[in-house]
């Protein structure tokens, strides 16, 4: 069983920065993938980002690719988003979801986090 918590969103200017952290429970939290997901209202939910269970390998979505970047902590247990050059299209919530496949389908992750909003403003 693995819960886990985000934090770090909140309302940011067009061209701006933010980090995501994703707090994770359990002692086998460097077992698991770790994705980032978001969704947007009236939209359905997107992959952002995954990383392996070292941090050695991440993949990205096109619309993030070279100005988003994925990092885990395994010592802390945490998984990082770090958002730069923002864009009003990045508004959504950002999830945070755990499994032990290395995967960017949403339908295969176990465990996810409750959100938290990302609002880019122009």
């Amino acid at each position: 069983q693995v819960q886990l918590v985000e934090s770090g969103g909140g309302l940011v200017q067009a061209g701006g920065s933010l980090r995501l952290s994703c707090a994770a429970s359990g002692r086998t939290f460097s077992s698991y993938a770790m994705g980032w997901f978001r969704q947007a209202p009236g939209k359905e939910r997107e992959f952002v980002a995954v990383i392996s269970w070292s941090g050695g390998t991440t993949s990205y979505a096109d619309s993030v690719k070279g100005r988003f970047t994925c990092s885990r902590d395994n010592a802390n247990n945490t998984v990082y988003l770090q958002m730069n050059s923002l864009k009003p299209e990045d508004t959504a919530v950002y999830y945070c979801a755990a499994d032990p496949t290395y995967t960017n389908v949403a339908g295969r992750y176990d465990y996810w986090g409750q959100g938290t909003q990302v609002t880019v403003s122009s």
